[in-house]
């Protein structure tokens, strides 16, 4: 049982992305709280749920990708 090189560096790159999301999300809705009073309140605090959302829920499929690529996971396609 060999390591799929390829999906490894795939999630890898997954990861590296989430990194970033977890800092920008926090960053946007605390810039969110900060201008409560501003016309963009609302959008600007969406945003950077939807951001820590989507950090979450790539870091799940960054580390399955990582654990699918070290021990051959099913849903690899081998043709």
């Amino acid at each position: 049982m060999r390591t799929d090189k390829e999906m490894m560096v795939k999630g890898i790159k997954k990861l590296a992305f989430t990194i970033l999301l977890m800092f920008l999300a926090p960053v946007v809705i605390w810039q969110a709280f900060k201008n409560e009073g501003h016309p963009f309140y609302w959008p600007v605090l969406v945003i950077g749920l939807i951001l820590a959302i989507y950090a979450i829920y790539s870091g799940f499929k960054g580390i399955q990708i990582i654990v699918d690529a070290l021990f051959g996971g099913n849903s690899r396609k081998r043709d």
